[in-house]
Formats: C-alpha cells, structure tokens, sequence
C-alpha cells in the first residue's frame, strides 16, 4: 500500500516507531481510501529487529543471562515467516471481508478525517479483538490456530512474532459489524496498530508502568495470559486495552512466576508440525468421540472439554505447576546452531526481497521462492531437534538452491552477497554429503 494525495502521512521513522506504540495521533494516521495506508507492519522489521537487540542487551545488564535461546527463537521467527507467506500471494482476507461488507451493507458513512471516527475504531477494533481472542481459547476450532502463538516456553520479543497461519482465516468475521459505519481506511490503520501494540508487550525486562497498568495491556498482564499456571489460564485477553478484561471478569493481575507454554508442551520445533498438529488432533479426537452431538462439542467447546464435562474442561485437570519445569532444549552441536542463525540470515534475505519484488516477479518464481523458504524453515526445525534426517533434507535444500539461483530465480535483496551464497550453498551441499556418506558406512559397518 502506498501513500497517495488526499490524507496525512505516517510514514516517516520517527512516526513508524510511535505507531509502535499506538501514539500517533488521527491527523498523522488517518486516509480517504485504503490503498493510501502505509503497510506500518512491513515498514516496521527494522524496529523488531532493533528492540529485539535492545531487550537482549538490557536482559544481559539485569540478569546476566539472555531472554532466549536459539532454537526457540528460529522457531518463533520461522512461524512469524509463514503467517505473512499467505498475504504474498492473496490480498489479507481481513480487508476483503470488511470491504465487501461496505460496499454492499453499510448503513451510514462517518467521516474517515474525524477526531471522533478515529478514536472510535481504536475502541471498536479492540473490543472485537477482545472477543475473538476470547473466543479462540474457548473454542476448540479456533484454539488450534491460535495455540501456536503460545506453543513457546520462552517470553521475549521473538514470541509475538511466533503466529499462526491460519488465525486470520477464523478473525476476519469479528471485525464485521464495524464495516457497516467505519470506513475501511481507518479501520486499516487500526487492525494494523492493535498488532504492532502487542509486539513490544511480549517481554520480560518490563516489570510495572504504575497506573497505565489499570488501562492498557502491558508486559505484566500479557505475561500472566501466556502462562500455563492455573491462575493464568483464560486470563488477559485484551490487545492494547485491559479494560476489556476488567470489565468481562476475564483480568488476573500478575503474582507467581509465571511459567510460559501450552498446559501440556508440544516439544518440537517443526513450524509445519507446530501449525498442523493441533488440527490434526481435532480430527483424531471428533472421530473416537461417540455420539454426533459429541462429535460437534469437540470442535465447538473448549480444548479441555470432554464427555461429561464442562464447556471449557475441569480446572483441576490442569497440571500443577511446581517450579521445577525445564524447557524442551534438545542438544545440539555448536557448529549446528551457528549453521543453522547463518542460513536462517539467507532466508529473512530472500524473504525480504520477495516482498519488496513480488510485483515485478512471475506467479511460477513467486511460488518457487515461497517453497523454498518453507522448505528451509521445516529443515531448520528438525536441525534444532538434531534428526538424523535433518542431513538428508538440507543437502536437498541446499543442491536445490544452487540449481534455481544459477538459473536467476533466486535473488538477495544485497546483489554483493550473489557469489557468496553459491560458494556457502556448495560447501554445505559437500558437507552435508560427506556426513550422510559416512553415517552410510558407520551402519554397513554395524552390520558386518
């Protein structure tokens, strides 16, 4: 989306970075017609990156430890890549929805450069996000698209990029009843701001902010709605206000430490795994459930229903929390971690240049880059849980790359880097090959 005559501009980066935070004002972020919206989300990677860093940093001053590790942060960022594959290929379903129901449904039209209109999509946009995030813990269906935002042990700035690609497919209807007034330009912007509010509350360095605690969501209240302690459980649901929860009964102030992930851990770092699974459990459980009416609570009720049961399951069947819980962390060699950030580096470059070129690119080279980077971010997975077919499946990737790159079909967003890539592929490609070759003869050699 870019920025044509007939409304305010938001695009510079001091604005970019106040809108953050939800702090630009209407005059700076309002617009006639969506195609005018900047793409605030888009234009904000460089500040994820940024405050990723900074918490890093203020993390090792107060702590003396890092917010993170490794192989949960490829995780967190890999599945952030895949909810943001879909809007290369199809326009956010989201605004489709909104625009349709405009144009054919509306019942008045307030004017999208007021003060007034303004402010009442900030409080219509959360209110509706309120309620679909509610929902999507309440709801089984829409529980397994959203518990992979909660599927990581850590709390930082790499879990609120960690998304599903599917929660937008089940949020769209939400926003619905907005369209029938608001115009869909503001409602852009603010579907847009109610996202990137919540990215800077996924963190721990953050303790208290005195009496803003009372009115927006902040790191305290977010921590406590990623906890799997029972006092945590369907608790904070609000996007940038919690007054949603104060006023619901669904708010719960911090006070154990919280300890993050799903009540029972899915212990994998596979995006594909992460984002299926769940799904598949659904369909597993609806078929060995007797009983159609059963069959229709699995997917309606919530994830802990079962026959007999309350809609949202027994409390007391959630596990206790007794301190002593360790993260999954599989082993992995050194050299692998480091393999595995120098080529996850060469797929946010692709990623990045897809983005900035789609336009300019055929349907045929659009799809084979999206493969590829899939591809690349399920071997990844399986790297950070050291599979022995972790092997088999990069030196796949990485021949793969060679062959498409030589052929023009691949391209980094830094044309310096063209050459070192194919030298970096080729040398893994041998590597690779050379362990596959001599796990080949450790086994011939078991077997003699």
């Amino acid at each position: 989306m870019g920025a044509e005559a007939g409304g305010p501009r938001g695009t510079a980066p001091g604005q970019q970075l106040r809108a953050l935070f939800y702090a630009l004002a209407p005059g700076e972020s309002s617009f006639r017609t969506v195609e005018e919206v900047p793409d605030y989300v888009e234009k904000s990677i460089p500040f994820f990156i940024t405050f990723i860093g900074l918490e890093f940093a203020v993390s090792w001053i107060q702590k003396r430890k890092l917010p993170g590790r490794i192989n949960d942060g490829i995780s967190s960022l890999s599945l952030g890549i895949l909810s943001r594959l879909p809007d290369v290929l199809f326009r956010s379903i989201e605004l489709i929805s909104y625009i349709h129901v405009w144009n054919n449904y509306r019942l008045f039209e307030l004017p999208w450069d007021s003060p007034w209109t303004w402010y009442l999509t900030l409080l219509g946009v959360d209110f509706a996000y309120y309620f679909f995030h509610r929902m999507s813990h309440e709801v089984n269906i829409l529980w397994a698209a959203h518990q992979v935002h909660h599927s990581s042990e850590d709390y930082n700035l790499f879990t609120a990029l960690r998304q599903s690609v599917l929660q937008k497919y089940t949020s769209w209807m939400f926003n619905l009843p907005m369209a029938l007034f608001i115009p869909p330009s503001v409602f852009a912007v603010h579907l847009q701001f109610n996202l990137l509010y919540q990215f800077w509350i996924h963190t721990e360095v953050i303790t208290k902010l005195g009496p803003l605690e009372w009115i927006l969501n902040t790191p305290s209240h977010h921590r406590v709605h990623h906890g799997r302690n029972p006092y945590c459980i369907d608790k904070n649901y609000g996007g940038t206000l919690i007054i949603w929860d104060r006023i619901f009964g669904t708010f719960e102030a911090e006070d154990a430490k919280v300890v993050y992930g799903l009540t029972h851990p899915v212990n994998s770092f596979d995006p594909i795994m992460l984002q299926l699974r769940p799904l598949a459990h659904i369909w597993n459980t609806f078929w060995a459930t007797p009983g159609f009416c059963n069959k229709l609570s699995v997917i309606f009720k919530g994830p802990g229903w079962g026959p007999g049961k309350p809609r949202l399951g027994l409390p007391e069947e959630i596990p206790v929390i007794t301190g002593k819980e360790v993260p999954f962390n599989p082993w992995v060699p050194a050299y692998l971690n480091c393999y595995a950030l120098v080529h996850f580096a060469v797929i946010v470059d692709l990623y990045i240049e897809l983005l900035a070129s789609m336009t300019m690119l055929s349907q045929g080279t659009v799809l084979l880059r999206i493969g590829f980077i899939i591809l690349s971010l399920a071997s990844f997975g399986l790297l950070m849980e050291n599979k022995s077919k972790a092997g088999i499946l990069e030196i796949i990737r990485c021949l793969v790359f060679i062959v498409v790159y030589k052929h023009g079909h691949f391209r980094s967003h830094f044309p310096f880097l063209g050459y070192a890539y194919e030298v970096l592929f080729s040398l893994c490609a041998a590597f690779w090959g050379i362990q596959i070759m001599k796990r080949i003869t450790s086994f011939k050699d078991k077997h003699h």
